[in-house]
């Protein structure tokens, strides 16, 4: 029997995500800016994996290219994921938590950003990949 669109699944894409954390216990986020998809929402900073990447790789590259730092791999800790379907694709989000890394984070791709408190990051419209993992967020920190 030929498959029909109902049978075929969403491309997946593979993004990865990480709360930084610094010496006062506050997480970073990221606004997406205008004229990005889901612009104005709250996000983790990171990005798509490219397809020669690891996530970790593709960690590093992101915030060296997004906000200006620079962290190695060994610093990167394995945290949780989100695994979430859009209408057009299939999020696998895994979600590292730092607290070191070289350099001070700065907007370079037009996105606001700002530290909040955990007890906060409630507050601020996420994504709905991205929302369920602050309450994880939350009672790690």
């Amino acid at each position: 029997m030929p498959a029909t669109a109902a049978d075929v699944a969403p491309p997946v894409v593979l993004v990865s995500a990480v709360a930084l954390v610094d010496a006062d216990g506050r997480v970073l986020l990221a606004q997406r800016p205008a004229g990005k998809a889901m612009a104005g929402l709250w996000e983790f900073p990171g990005g798509k994996v490219n397809p020669d990447e690891t996530p970790e790789n593709a960690l590093i590259r992101e915030l060296a290219e997004e906000i200006g730092i620079d962290v190695t791999a060994s610093c990167l800790a394995p945290f949780t994921f989100a695994s979430h379907s859009y209408p057009d694709f299939h999020l696998l989000m895994p979600l590292y938590v730092c607290r070191k890394w070289s350099g001070i984070p700065v907007a370079r791709e037009g996105q606001r950003l700002t530290w909040v408190r955990p007890a906060r990051l409630g507050d601020y419209p996420m994504p709905p990949a991205d929302a369920p993992l602050v309450a994880m967020l939350r009672e790690l920190l």
